[in-house]
């Protein structure tokens, strides 16, 4: 017999003879208390303490009302959990059984029948705990028992002989969020957040298989499989590859190895961002037996080929920062993400899918995932892998001084191992990031004054810095990581705001608009080589505003639950003094709902415009932020039900590959065109001038070429031309069109507040039952339909003698709708 059909042959008879098994516990029947009481209620694994108090009606929601107050006593309690399980005879009859959680939150100890197994002290880290002595046939006890990470977090602390800020979280290796941001509740949680299982094994176990991308050609990908195993039982064993039928022999000692198998992929499909291609992936299924036929153990491992590239190149203005994928410089196009929930074991599959589907409409090809959440779910970066989103992916540290004695620097380097092992092999990832805005934070936020710092002190602020993002962190990924997958950036931003470098070089967190109180406009100026953060507050859509309440929804701004659901501290005020500058304040609470979204994307669409005109100068937009964790007041562009705001849907107009922009100078009105296709495009371009009753007054076209992945000014009118026209009744469309799209902008020369105009007849047209038709007799400014639906675009200008077709996500009797006119 052929010696590959023999082994093929081998493993199908001996399928039943294998050495792994695994059985999830999260399905058994889990009880928790409070450490002080007798009685046990029953608890959900994964979950939260939190989602089990509420479940056993013994708190109230705290996203509802002023809940969150009522809540915090939790805090400070411990919790236990326990449950029962059997172990059947064909189960014990294994050499090895594993007992692993996948997330534990956070300093708990874990017995197993009376005996203590491991005390645990971080929220990021897999616990594999060898249990084949402690356990026995039949019935079995299983107790994890959670501290306080607050009064854990507060003994830590007391170590340092200084004030750390944010004390203590900082402390502590869990979601900073979890314990109040100025955009999320306070709920320091606890509990068994992720799945517990346990594996049944025999002669040798998988512990890791790395995708090694060795070289990538359009005829052949060489990449090599890298298997972490351990081996009880010393001798020759086998590997079967399904795609190609290769066959690997090698020898494994007792204990670790490292095994490195090659293989190869004739004319490779790359994995594409999103808008340069299909996001390509293969799924490899390796089968590890020993010799004799023995299966060990059949893992499938899915992967995608690219090469990545971070460009970092002095020139005369600074440094260059910007990402080459697949040999083509990529313009980034993104934004912020935080935890989809602030009880994050309750994020469905469904709403990653439908968050990541979201920023993928929108245009976009990153995500960062910020430094002060989690390490997301496998379903996150599933969905980013299907969707070509590019991940940004900051180490799990945020605002804040952390300590670096060395059981600390040694829980941190294996919180790093955990997460990197399993999140490798994802093509989506593109960056690691040591943390977020500390750097910043020694430099700019004056802590040291704050808490009247020694020189000493500062100095170990700063040792403890460099030890942690330039020694452990990077040198952890250099020891799991391989070189095509290691981009390491130590802190972002690179530089603070108020420094001039910011703009110049590294990427750039801007907050001068909202924090420093700028104008709009300022964006214009203030542009760097990568903004990966900059933001404004807007309201949620009115059906998650009435989710902030228990009974009857009170919609007034005076409301203390409507207060209580903007969590900065001066967020009102900021709000209204942008509003009062572009807009009329609306006292009716519905229109005041709505200008705050329309303010929010005029301000966001004035940075990102900026932005992309200044390419290749700048390289990369990532507003902060995508989501929220709660029905909150926030910089999000969809709302925590996962409504879009007028900022997504805006956020999708300026994220378009080819896009028209206008900027006003002194004295002309300059048009530009961008271009982030990777080939030249033809077409007609031009600019023409109407006023708010659809009457041309003005025009200039002609035939034009955009270069490949260019920004450019194709021309500029001069404010002279339109000397003779009142400008607040006017408005210039500028366009670039071609047989395949048209793409166009309308523009307006003053603030909304100043606009003379008259009030639209809209009218809504049903084409089918998921389509409508929107047109109208004058302009109509900032088009908002309502109505329990997804609405492919809203909050759109439409000029009269136009429409616009919009489809529905499901369909609806009536549609309402307003317009800016409505708030004048």
């Amino acid at each position: 017999m052929h010696k590959t059909l023999f082994f093929a042959f081998l493993l199908i008879q001996n399928v039943l003879f294998a050495q792994y098994a695994e059985r999830s516990l999260s399905s058994e029947k889990w009880q928790f208390r409070n450490s002080k009481d007798k009685n046990w209620l029953p608890a959900t694994i994964p979950g939260t303490v939190h989602l089990d108090l509420m479940n056993n009606k013994l708190i109230p929601d705290p996203f509802k009302d002023e809940n969150e107050k009522k809540v915090q006593w939790v805090e400070n309690e411990d919790w236990d959990y326990q449950t029962h399980f059997d172990i059947l005879s064909k189960e014990f009859d294994f050499t090895n059984i594993d007992l692993v959680f996948n997330g534990l939150d956070t300093f708990s100890e874990i017995y197993l029948n009376g005996k203590l197994l491991k005390k645990t002290d971080n929220m990021f880290r897999k616990w594999e705990i060898p249990v084949k002595e402690y356990v026995k046939l039949g019935d079995n006890l299983l107790q994890v028992k959670f501290k306080s990470a607050v009064h854990e977090g507060k003994e830590l602390a007391k170590k340092v002989p200084f004030t750390m800020p944010e004390s203590p979280r900082s402390f502590v290796r869990k979601a900073q969020y979890q314990f109040g941001w100025d955009w999320g509740p306070r709920l320091v949680t606890a509990g068994i957040w992720k799945d517990v299982k346990l594996e049944f094994w025999g002669n040798a176990k998988v512990k890791n298989i790395q995708v090694q991308q060795k070289s990538l050609t359009s005829t052949l990908a060489e990449i090599s499989f890298n298997m972490n195993i351990f081996a009880e039982e010393e001798g020759e064993y086998f590997t079967w590859f399904n795609l190609n039928r290769g066959m690997h022999k090698f020898h494994l000692n007792k204990g670790f190895n490292t095994i490195k198998l090659p293989y190869s992929i004739k004319d490779p499909k790359r994995w594409q961002p999103n808008g340069r291609g299909k996001p390509h992936q293969y799924a490899t299924k390796i089968t590890l037996y020993k010799k004799g036929g023995r299966i060990i153990r059949e893992i499938k491992v899915t992967y995608g080929l690219k090469d990545i590239e971070l460009v970092q190149k002095k020139d005369e203005k600074g440094k260059s920062f910007s990402f080459k994928v697949n040999g083509d410089p990529l313009y980034i196009k993104g934004t912020n993400w935080i935890p989809a929930d602030s009880f994050s074991p309750r994020i469905t599959k469904e709403k990653y899918q439908q968050l990541i589907k979201a920023a993928k409409e929108a245009n976009m090809n990153m995500i960062r995932i910020w430094g002060g959440g989690i390490y997301e779910d496998e379903e996150f970066y599933r969905a980013c892998d299907e969707n070509g989103i590019l991940v940004w992916q900051d180490f799990m540290f945020a605002g804040s001084f952390y300590p670096a004695d060395n059981e600390f620097l040694e829980n941190v380097k294996e919180e790093v191992k955990d997460q990197v092992n399993r999140l490798q092999n994802h093509p989506s990832i593109a960056l690691w990031c040591g943390n977020n805005e500390i750097d910043e934070a020694i430099v700019n936020w004056g802590y040291q004054k704050q808490f009247k710092y020694s020189k000493a002190d500062s100095l170990q602020v700063w040792k403890d810095y460099k030890k942690l993002f330039h020694e452990v962190i990077p040198n952890t990924l250099k020891e799991n990581l391989s070189p095509d997958k290691n981009i390491y950036w130590p802190s972002s931003p690179s530089i603070g705001w108020g420094h001039k470098e910011s703009l110049t070089e590294g990427d750039s967190h801007y907050w001068g608009v909202w924090w420093g109180e700028q104008p709009f406009e300022i964006y214009n100026e203030k542009v760097g080589r990568f903004m990966s953060e900059y933001g404004f507050q807007g309201m949620p859509t009115l059906e998650t505003t009435k989710s902030m309440f228990s009974g009857v929804p009170d919609l007034s701004l005076k409301n203390s639950t409507i207060k209580a659901h903007e969590k900065h501290a001066r967020g009102w005020e900021i709000i209204n003094k942008y509003m009062e500058r572009d807009y009329k304040t609306p006292a009716d609470f519905v229109k005041y709902n709505y200008v705050s979204q329309l303010l929010q994307a005029r301000g966001m669409q004035t940075a990102i415009e900026a932005h992309r005109r200044a390419k290749p100068y700048n390289m990369g937009t990532l507003y902060w932020q995508l989501n929220d964790c709660w029905p909150v007041v926030s910089w999000s562009s969809v709302d925590y039900s996962g409504n879009w705001k007028a900022f997504h849907y805006q956020a999708k107009r300026s994220y378009e590959p080819v896009l028209p922009s206008v900027v006003e100078t002194e004295g002309t009105y300059d048009i530009y065109f961008i271009n982030d296709l990777i080939e030249e495009y033809e077409g007609v371009s031009g600019a023409e001038l109407f006023d708010f009753n659809g009457k041309f007054l003005w025009g200039i076209d002609a035939l034009d070429k955009l270069p490949a992945n260019s920004s450019e000014k194709h021309f500029d009118i001069s404010k002279r031309e339109f000397s003779e026209f009142d400008l607040s009744k006017t408005v210039l469309k500028v366009y670039f069109n071609n047989n395949s799209a048209k793409h166009e902008k309308l523009f307006f020369f003053k603030s909304p507040k100043d606009l003379k105009l008259s009030k639209p007849q809209i009218t809504i047209k049903e084409v089918s039952p998921t389509e409508i038709e929107v047109s109208t007799d004058v302009l109509a400014k900032d088009v908002y339909l309502i109505g329990d639906t997804h609405f492919s675009d809203n909050f759109f200008d439409l000029l009269p003698g136009t429409s616009k077709r919009i489809t529905l996500s499901k369909f609806l009797d009536k549609v309402e709708v307003m317009s800016l006119f409505d708030t004048l």
